[in-house]
């Protein structure tokens, strides 16, 4: 408490030192005051300095410190005497000690440095997502502003709908809570926002709205006008990403496909010489490049314009309106209503086992519960009925081509119901641009929505007929035309087709005049197909280098396996002078040098498809697909084309 209270002092003392911190951690939206926050990074900074102490210790412990023979440094021509307590009996104690005292420094330093800047990477990651779907808040705000709506409930009304626009909902929801709680006005809560947003776009937004709402000009017109600027702009954002994409793209061609493949080469003809091959190659293949090509993944997650996670929350009303009835209880009720739900119960398994297919199709998450445990199964079934081989490396390369079989029950399953789901959803997503144009357009001539859809029910809209067909459904049975189109949305589950959804629910809760909103719904839609088209073209080409890259990676280490390995283990050591470059030969262990060959191609397989897939489509689970076609190549050409 006194160290705590001795920081307090010193920032009291010292404002303007941690006035950027301040800044980010507001704009972080963190929670936390500054001294709250510094002394958190205090705890962690003294953690940080043990473990990096510890870490070193540990090292120098296991490895202690070789020193080479010969000459060492510089030459002393000045003849100068080093203290005298390194010439001691035990100086490695010393080192020790310097080491320990050095490593806890610097992981100090690290771990402090560190947490002065979360709060500054935080608040760039919360602006991107800002940025991201500002354009469908806009959207949103012009909605309800064309229905009459006034300024504050529709920051309202947006606040409330986090869990759908994401981190810009979360910025207006500071509106509200400094109208509602701090006493503010409009204007100086939004006012307030601006100054402390993340965000250069929404500040400009914001400085912009307080012109109009100052000038009295017409905020409707505003609002149209910058939903068309943004989109226009997003067009922009990712031409900028597909060109550091592309740069990101062969940057991991060269170093994760191509540094390897050197590498190998290199660690094996230096195996030949005696050089501790085995350990290189075990450290190449089962560390540096799971570990790089797992950095290089979250690397183009961080950089990737991407959909923000949604959840839909439906809110649960309790009707009072025969509230003078009198509500009798009896105890013998409760043993119907746990009959009920246990009969609910039962019929959702009955319908899910009558439709396997279309549950996995609709949460792909599912089709785990049933692989996993049965490649566990066929795992366990294998180490049972395999002889006991006396040699660990035919045992390994016995059991290695079962596991891969058992991984592959898991992933080929899952990337079968993915691209299924993807194939519907991505046909769906491209047919609402049409389906919103023509719902504006039977809107325009007088009629409802509910009208419209049906009529649309005649129509040839593809995959989204029976979409619409189920709505109109909806709508007979007694729901009205936003409990069905939520229906829809919870069907499909993409953030794009949530927030269209809302946005037109909304629209039509204010008026029955909604074609203006309508046509920039369908205009929003239509520009996001426009770029994810754009977007599959431009990476396409780069999915097609990581194949290729992939299949010279395979060619090389399978040239390697079947030329070069059985040559060295054919040359007979008769003769070979037992020192020198070429003492090694006889002792190179073939068999365990193909294995891990043979490991390699597989964990290239397995990452190149992962990244492949999110640097094409966005999404890891994409990369499934390609990492099984890759993994399933090299299954076979280990196994019936190179024979090791």
């Amino acid at each position: 408490m006194i160290v705590r209270n001795s920081l307090r002092k010193w920032i009291v003392r010292n404002p303007q030192m941690y006035d950027g911190l301040r800044a980010d951690l507001i704009s972080a939206r963190s929670g936390m005051t500054l001294d709250q926050y510094l002394w958190r990074s205090a705890k962690i900074t003294v953690m940080a300095g043990f473990f990096f102490a510890l870490m070193g210790y540990l090292i120098f412990s296991l490895f202690g410190l070789q020193i080479p023979s010969g000459k060492i440094g510089i030459y002393n021509v000045f003849n100068l005497q080093l203290p005298v307590f390194f010439n001691a009996i035990y100086p490695s104690e010393y080192i020790l000690a310097i080491l320990f005292i050095v490593a806890l420094l610097i992981g100090a330093y690290i771990g402090y440095s560190l947490m002065l800047r979360l709060p500054a990477i935080e608040k760039k990651n919360r602006s991107i997502k800002i940025n991201l779907t500002l354009h469908n808040a806009v959207a949103y705000m012009y909605a309800m502003r064309r229905g009459g709506a006034q300024l504050m409930p529709i920051f309202r009304s947006l606040s409330d709908r986090a869990s759908i626009y994401g981190e810009v909902a979360l910025e207006f929801r500071q509106i509200v809570r400094d109208a509602d709680f701090f006493g503010y006005d409009v204007l100086t809560a939004i006012r307030h926002l601006s100054d402390t947003t993340p965000s250069a776009k929404l500040k400009i937004f914001l400085e912009d709205l307080l012109s109009v709402i100052e000038s009295g000009g017409d905020m409707t017109e505003f609002l149209s006008m910058r939903v068309r600027v943004y989109q226009e702009e997003a067009k922009l954002e990712q031409k900028q990403f597909l060109n550091v994409l592309s740069l990101v793209a062969e940057s991991y061609v060269t170093l994760f496909v191509a540094g390897p493949l050197f590498l190998i080469i290199i660690m094996v003809v230096m195996g030949m010489m005696g050089g501790g091959a085995v350990l290189q190659l075990s450290v190449l293949t089962y560390a540096i490049i799971p570990i790089g090509s797992f950095m290089f993944i979250l690397l183009l997650d961080l950089i990737s314009i991407k959909a923000e996670k949604y959840e839909r929350y439906t809110k649960v009303k309790w009707l009072h309106t025969f509230s003078e009835v009198t509500i009798v209880k009896k105890e013998d009720e409760k043993q119907q209503y746990a009959q009920i739900k246990k009969y609910d119960q039962l019929r959702d398994l009955i319908y899910y086992l009558k439709h396997p297919f279309e549950n996995f199709v609709n949460n792909v998450n599912h089709t785990l519960y049933v692989t996993v445990p049965l490649a566990l199964i066929y795992i366990g079934v294998v180490f049972l009925n395999v002889p006991q081989y006396r040699s660990q490396e035919l045992f390994i390369s016995v059991i290695d081509d079962h596991i891969i079989i058992g991984l592959l029950m898991v992933l080929v399953p899952y990337a079968i119901f993915f691209a299924i789901w993807s194939h519907k959803v991505m046909g769906i997503q491209s047919l609402m641009p049409d389906f919103l144009e023509r719902m504006a357009g039977i809107n325009q001539v007088g009629l409802t929505i509910a009208q419209a859809i049906a009529i649309m029910v005649n129509t040839n809209l593809g995959l989204l007929s029976y979409e619409v067909r189920k709505i109109k459904r909806d709508m007979e049975w007694g729901a009205n035309f936003t409990e069905a189109l939520v229906r829809f949305e919870e069907r499909v589950s993409t953030p794009s087709i949530a927030r269209t959804v809302t946005l037109i629910t909304k629209a039509s809760e204010m008026s029955g005049q909604i074609s203006v909103v309508l046509s920039i719904a369908a205009g929003d839609a239509k520009m996001t197909e426009v770029l994810k088209k754009e977007r599959l073209i431009e990476m396409f080409i780069y999915t097609a280098i990581v194949y290729l890259s992939f299949f010279v990676f395979l060619f090389v280490v399978g040239v390697m396996a079947t030329q070069f390995l059985p040559v060295l283990a054919n040359i007979t050591t008769t003769g070979i002078p037992q020192v020198g470059a070429m003492s090694g030969i006889g002792s190179i262990p073939i068999q365990t040098i193909n294995r891990i060959l043979y490991h390699a191609c597989l964990i290239q397989a397995l990452f190149s498809g992962i990244i492949a897939g999110q640097m094409g489509e966005v999404a890891l689970e994409a990369g499934i697909k390609h990492s099984c076609i890759l993994i399933l190549i090299t299954l076979v050409i280990f196994n019936f084309v190179i024979v090791i």
